[in-house]
């Protein structure tokens, strides 16, 4: 029996009935129409997945990782079986801090230790019922495919700055591993849908291994609230680009409510990722950076994670700690110890900090025997060859640089390559002057933060130290640039690990640092640090998902999209579908009809060439202009002499051009202004202004309007044009500022016209005109595609309060495509236009025959 949420799988594994504080209603597990959450309860409906609807359930968070915070042992009695401990180093675990008690945690994710398949069933219900943990088990050659071979050797140096150049740098893409990728995060989004009760329950997925995930969530229900945080660098567009599957994952992430970095630099590569493959623009209001994502806002979060307070002040009130801080001090009594702790991989720059040490051996010279760099090498968390180079090179350099400047007694670098425990370590950040952190890519980095809550100490640690409780504490960091960590240490010295020589003098300018400098770096750490713990991260991207799911609930979901390429729609509750039926029937029965069409976008999809309208859309203008009961006008940006030419031969075709400064009601009359006719000087002051633009933005150009003037940069860098376009719409708006125009920016364009035209001036000037003329519309049809048309669509629907609209008018404002807009309806593209304008063409022809 497959349960529907983890009350009732806990119910089935103890028997006991749940007992939880708050009520709340139901939706299905997977939106099979568009409905607003509130209207929708399924108490009464077999569900999918449920054998027996759950009525009651309490407030919940289900944390997705690659792996569980679970360690799994082996059990030695020869019974067999295992036994489990929380892991309290996993960081899905400590962040359980920043989550209320009332808050229920449930963990999904693999385990560590590879679980036969006859012993799997039993596992699973062990951690349910005891820790609340649900195991996603991978089958070993796909997780070798998934996690050895995906993530750590084509994901994981990628998001570090590393191409595959050749084979042996990470290795060419290989679609196979890019399916078990896939594969797997499919088996993940299964076990959460296992547990998930998707109307009240929110999912915290973490990190890269898990980048397509959101979008099996989205598919399956459309209303998860759902957050992403990425652990991970994200690389430049110009890096990221190079990935063959880089839409997919972007689509994917853009399926989450709320997508977490550590930095602003990887927060805006991937907003930069989005602008230039995907064509999105983003926004910041009231200090919260958002995406606009079909109608969905997609919220950015920018964080860097803390450390466990807690965790570490019992390590360090341990007697083991307590001995080994005592141990080492007696080791290097007269010394003064630089600690690195890195893994050993490519982008820890290990063999750069030891070059770095010889430097500062060479150029001061004083500093033999009397300095020591302690470099702790913890195991590599991924396989290949280049972590056999990094090993073979950092021990290499080790043994050369002690060979040329050790002495009986003395090493300058003491290499630590064997597993540590945490008390240790800690052992090792108390007795050091100064920590180095060189990598030369990571993603956050907590070694600094580690280091700083540890020379603060404690009174144990005082005494064994034999410190001044009284005296303030020192410390000195010396921190790559390229690390996550780094913007938020603001007292440690920067460096380009790169440069040997620049880090070589951090090093010596660490050490030679008067004590108080070294007292006010420490405090200005530990102050930032203590109250930036992982409870305090935890907590505020927890909060930041809850207020951009806020709107869930109002707002009408569809699904749209095959695969990697499905994405929720998300629309306000009054914006529906245009029907074709409906529409249809109101206009048989209404007798005076004002239609409103727009051009480019609407009529004609814009991303076709050739631009000039079809027999098809001419058949179908004709048709309705035929009919008496219609007045129908054609409004378009487009200018009066290619508008003339396209549309001879729709006789009775009413056409504004130039969005509305120039109208003709059909062929017959003359055109005329809607405005009074202007001095066009001001084109003597704004064309010289964008032709500096132009000429300094390839791609740009400038479309010369009788009434206007358009800078146009759809072809320029998404960046660099964007950036242009403000610059030079406050460099018009100030030549500009006497001069009777406006100055506007719409989709890749800055546009400079008269006061007052827009498009919605033809529309009240319709109105007003079939008011005069006695014919008091009943109906009214408006539909465009981009900004321009929405002061249409806003004076048609003001006008349905007042008097130039039939008390009983039926009125469709439609944009093209579902999007924000001040319209009430939606076709989703000019196809579908068309098809709804030869349905009212057809009603027409039909009542003409009946006429005769």
């Amino acid at each position: 029996m497959v349960s529907r949420s983890y009350s009732n799988l806990l119910d089935l594994s103890s028997g006991d009935s749940p007992n939880f504080g708050r009520i709340g209603k139901r939706l299905p597990r997977v939106m099979t129409v568009a409905g607003i959450i509130s209207e929708l309860d399924d108490e009464s409906s077999d569900c999918f997945g449920s054998d027996a609807p759950s009525s009651v359930t309490q407030e919940r968070i289900i944390i997705v990782g690659n792996q569980l915070p679970i360690r799994a042992h082996r059990r030695s009695n020869g019974g067999g079986g295992w036994y489990f401990s929380w892991d309290e180093d996993s960081l899905l675990l400590q962040l359980k801090d920043g989550i209320g008690e009332s808050v229920e945690v449930i963990y999904v994710g693999s385990l560590k230790e590879e679980i036969d398949p006859s012993e799997q069933d039993d596992v699973s219900q062990a951690l349910l019922e005891t820790f609340k943990c649900v195991p996603a088990f991978i089958p070993p050659e796909l997780f070798s495919k998934f996690y050895h071979r995906f993530c750590k050797q084509q994901l994981w140096p990628l998001f570090h700055y590393m191409l595959p150049l050749s084979p042996d740098l990470g290795g060419r893409f290989d679609r196979s591993l890019w399916q078990a990728y896939v594969s797997v995060n499919k088996i993940f989004a299964d076990k959460v849908m296992e547990v998930i009760s998707p109307d009240d329950d929110f999912v915290w997925v973490h990190d890269y291994h898990l980048m397509v995930l959101p979008t099996f969530l989205r598919k399956r229900s459309n209303r998860v609230k759902l957050g992403f945080f990425l652990h991970s660098p994200f690389p430049s567009s110009e890096i990221y680009r190079t990935l063959p599957v880089r839409d997919e994952l972007l689509r994917a992430l853009l399926n989450a409510d709320l997508i977490g970095f550590h930095t602003f630099d990887y927060a805006r590569h991937f907003l930069s990722c989005c602008s230039r493959m995907l064509g999105l623009s983003y926004q910041s209001k009231r200090g919260y950076i958002g995406l606009e994502y079909y109608g969905r806002t997609v919220s950015i979060k920018i964080l860097p994670v803390g450390i466990h307070m807690g965790q570490l002040s019992s390590v360090m009130n341990l007697p083991e700690t307590e001995a080994r801080v005592a141990e080492l001090q007696d080791q290097f009594r007269g010394q003064m110890v630089l600690l690195g702790v890195d893994d050993m991989d490519i982008f820890k720059g290990i063999s750069l900090k030891l070059l770095a040490m010889e430097q500062l051996l060479v150029q001061h010279p004083d500093c033999r025997g009397k300095v020591v760099l302690v470099q702790i090498a913890n195991p590599a968390r991924s396989r290949g060859r280049d972590v056999q180079e990094v090993q073979s090179e950092t021990y290499s350099a080790a043994k050369r640089i002690n060979e040329r400047f050790g002495r009986p007694g003395y090493n300058p670098i003491i290499l630590i390559d064997t597993p540590l425990q945490f008390y240790e370590r800690i052992s090792y950040y108390v007795i050091a002057e100064c920590c180095l952190v060189t990598a030369v890519r990571d993603g956050m980095n907590l070694i600094p933060y580690e280091y700083i809550i540890s020379r603060q100490g404690n009174e144990k640690l005082d005494n064994t130290l034999q410190l001044d409780p009284s005296t303030p504490k020192k410390s000195m960091l010396v921190v790559s640039e390229f690390i996550g960590c780094s913007p938020s240490l603001s007292g440690a010295i920067r460096v380009n690990p790169w440069n040997i020589d620049a880090v070589a003098e951090a090093m010596d300018s660490a050490l030679v640092a008067p004590e108080s400098e070294k007292q006010l770096r420490h405090e200005k750490h530990y102050r930032y640090i203590s109250t930036h713990d992982v409870g305090y991260w935890a907590q505020s991207f927890l909060q930041d998902l809850q207020r951009a799911c806020k709107d869930h609930e109002r707002r009408r979901c569809w699904g749209i999209g095959f695969g990697l390429g499905f994405r929720v729609i998300a629309l306000d509750p009054n914006f529906r579908k245009l029907s074709v039926e409906h529409i249809v029937s109101a206009y048989k029965r209404t007798k005076n009809r004002a239609i409103l069409l727009d051009y480019d976008g609407t009529m004609m999809p814009k991303t076709s060439i050739n631009k000039t309208p079809n027999p098809e859309a001419i058949y179908i203008l004709n048709s309705l202009c035929r009919d008496p009961k219609n007045v129908v006008f054609l409004v378009s940006g487009r200018d009066k002499k290619t508008l003339t030419e396209w549309f001879s031969s729709c006789k009775k075709l009413g056409i504004a051009g130039e969005h509305g400064y120039f109208m003709r009601p059909n062929q017959d009359e003359e055109w005329e202004t809607c405005v009074p006719i202007v001095d066009f000087v001001w084109k003597q002051i704004a064309e010289p202004v964008m032709q500096l633009y132009t000429e300094a933005t390839d791609g740009s150009g400038i479309e010369t309007k009788e009434s206007a003037l358009v800078w146009h940069y759809q072809y320029a860098d998404p960046d660099f044009g964007l950036c242009q376009a403000k610059e030079l719409l406050h460099h018009l708006e100030s030549v500009l500022a006497n001069e009777p125009v406006s100055v506007k920016s719409g989709q890749h364009i800055v546009e400079v016209k008269p006061q007052g035209v827009s498009k919605g001036i033809v529309a009240a000037h319709l109105l007003a005109t079939m008011q005069l003329k006695g014919m008091l519309p009943d109906f009214v049809l408006c539909i465009g595609d981009d900004r321009s048309d929405e002061d249409m669509f806003e004076v048609i629907t003001s006008a349905m309060a007042g008097p130039s609209l039939s008390p009983v008018a039926e009125v469709f404002a439609c944009t093209v495509g579902q999007k924000p807009s001040k319209a009430k309806y939606f076709l989703e593209d000019t196809t579908e236009i068309v098809r709804m304008l030869q349905g009212l063409a057809t009603a027409s022809e039909q009542a003409e025959r009946n006429a005769y």
